[in-house]
């Protein structure tokens, strides 16, 4: 079996006042920092962070939109190197420019201190070095993220500055998706930032089979309207076979789903609509090639929703008896008749995906009574002994054990307990956050009442409002040898246990469950500062700026308050 390099990787200089320690995630990773010794020094004003690719000759500086104010209060709003404007943070996560390239990225993290007169001064630095290629396991398994940044700073700088409604780059409704040609100049750049790594895995496994002319194809697509995906799906003709949800809108006859369908079967493909007893809502690609045995599973609709706006995950598996395995649900669900039918046959039982040393399993829905799966992950939940971390796009749905789960776990206070949903419950689960405040984060773009130096973000995104965080994972216990992620298309609610076609997989591998934590850091730290926003009083328009040495130390509450000296020592 492949063996990538170190997941985890800490900085080794004893003489540096604080530890380093590095996770490596899908083309990211996140930085963790802590004081050896007690608490920082009064003067401490954060950290300097620098990296170098592999094979480089120099480091390049992160830079921080936030500044330190000048002497008449003014707030800078050019960025400037955290080696001037540091990090006022424990931990950070950074996605480094060819974070697919072979070989290690380093890291140099700097203390940066500052006199009475605002000088600034810098103490021993720590370095470490950590392969970020994009294949999670080599040969046999890759998580891939969407950005799920539409509502960011760096995507109105980037791609936004002069059409904040997206009218250029988005279709205004899905089921404009299938003829939209975005006429944004700089829209391939843009659509491939947005996708990140999971449009590149989907759509390369689609040429993989295009260009392998003996392989054989099996999709199940709940929304379909993305051109680059259809496009490539007609070009497989007879040897597609596809099942393509007909629930509610879907199976409209002007809908993109139908439309799609039309195309499809026109091109020689054998097509099917179903619901099951309410959705058929799994997205899957079976790859039954020459040599690729490969199956994408997860959240990740083939949509310009799902691959642009909202952040979703896509999981790429290597393997003969992975496929095997969804290729017998796939024949359950063009067999079957009812969900009560389906539940009864093999596809809804737990089976091994056949990895080498991963321990990885998948069942499908719809289940029947005795072999459900939610109470059993909400079980699973509730012995979580350190960290509980999840992205749930329909959590307000989740009346049952997972919510009954998570609320028992956020009891504990010995567990670090950070979760998302992508809208507020009118009957809320109470989400114990770093801050110690109690919230269901929900995505949300700056848009009013704008912090001095932020931008307003996007709004007008394609259908409306809709859903923009759409993973489905839990991952309990991230740093421990029993760290497990729950993932797929599966809603952790009883819908999808018992009325839907989706899949759900349980992998017990800390590579993986470290790679789905940064992803999740990374997102709720994004948007908790949003949601924070969002209260702001009206008409006022605050200013961020970096805290200098006072009475109050920017780092006090990370050396004060229990949730947040949880959060610094759980992740350094």
């Amino acid at each position: 079996m492949p063996t990538p390099g170190d997941f985890q990787v800490s900085g080794t200089n004893d003489a540096a006042l604080f530890t380093l320690k590095l996770h490596r995630s899908e083309g990211m990773l996140l930085l963790a920092m802590n004081w050896k010794s007690g608490p920082p020094p009064a003067d401490f004003v954060g950290f300097g962070i620098e990296y170098k690719e592999p094979a480089g000759d120099r480091f390049y500086a992160l830079n921080n939109r936030l500044t330190f104010p000048t002497a008449d209060g003014s707030v800078p709003t050019t960025a400037l190197s955290s080696l001037l404007s540091p990090i006022q943070k424990f931990r950070w996560v950074h996605f480094p420019r060819n974070a697919e390239l072979a070989g290690a990225f380093t890291y140099r993290v700097t203390p940066v201190f500052m006199n009475a007169q605002d000088v600034l001064s810098y103490g021993e630095a720590q370095v470490a070095a950590i392969e970020l290629q994009r294949d999670t396991w080599p040969g046999q398994l890759n998580v891939t993220f969407t950005r799920g940044y539409v509502s960011s700073q760096a995507f109105v700088e980037r791609y936004a500055k002069d059409d904040r409604n997206l009218t250029t780059l988005l279709p205004r409704k899905a089921d404009d998706g299938l003829d939209f040609v975005p006429s944004n100049p700089n829209a391939p750049a843009a659509l491939e930032w947005m996708g990140f790594e999971a449009r590149e895995a989907i759509l390369a496994v689609l040429d993989q089979a295009v260009a392998d002319t003996a392989a054989q194809v099996k999709v199940i697509a709940y929304d379909l309207n993305e051109p680059n995906i259809v496009s490539r799906l007609e070009q497989l003709g007879a040897r597609l076979q596809i099942i393509i949800d007909d629930s509610s809108s879907h199976g409209d006859a002007d809908s993109a789903e139908t439309l799609a369908a039309t195309r499809l079967t026109q091109a020689g493909a054998t097509v099917k609509r179903e619901h099951m007893a309410s959705l058929q809502h799994n997205k899957v690609i079976l790859l039954d090639g020459s040599t690729l045995k490969t199956v994408v599973c997860g959240s990740t609709n083939f949509s310009w929703r799902g691959l642009y706006v909202q952040a979703n995950n896509a999981l790429v598996v290597q393997g003969e008896t992975a496929l095997r395995l969804f290729q017998a649900a796939f024949a359950q669900y063009w067999a079957s008749s009812s969900a009560r039918d389906f539940g009864a046959q093999p596809p809804a039982q737990w089976h091994d995906l056949g990895l080498d040393n991963i321990d990885a399993q998948v069942t499908f829905s719809p289940h029947a009574l005795d072999n459900a799966a939610l109470a059993g992950v909400g079980s699973d939940i509730a012995t979580t002994g350190s960290s509980l971390l999840f992205s749930l796009a329909f959590l307000y749905q989740t009346s049952g054990p997972i919510q009954a789960a998570i609320k028992q776990v956020a009891a504990n206070p010995e567990v670090f307990v950070y979760g998302i949903s992508d809208r507020q419950m009118q009957e809320g689960l109470d989400v114990l956050l770093p801050s110690g405040d109690s919230a269901i984060l929900h995505a949300a773009a700056l848009n009013k009442n704008i912090p001095a130096p932020f931008q307003a973000e996007p709004t007008g995104l394609i259908g409306g409002a809709g859903v923009r965080l759409h993973h489905k994972f839990v991952i309990i216990d991230f740093d421990k040898p029993t760290a497990r992620v729950y993932m797929g298309s599966y809603n952790f609610a009883d819908a999808a246990d018992r009325s839907n076609g989706e899949n759900l997989l349980l992998i017990r591998d800390r590579r993986v469950a470290v790679a789905y934590m940064v992803e999740a850091v990374r997102l709720l730290d994004h948007y908790h500062f949003r949601v924070a926003q969002e209260s702001v009083k009206a008409g006022t328009r605050t200013t961020l700026t970096l805290q200098r040495p006072g009475p109050t130390p920017w780092w006090q509450e990370d050396y004060s308050d229990p949730r947040k000296i949880q959060d610094r020592l759980l992740f350094a």
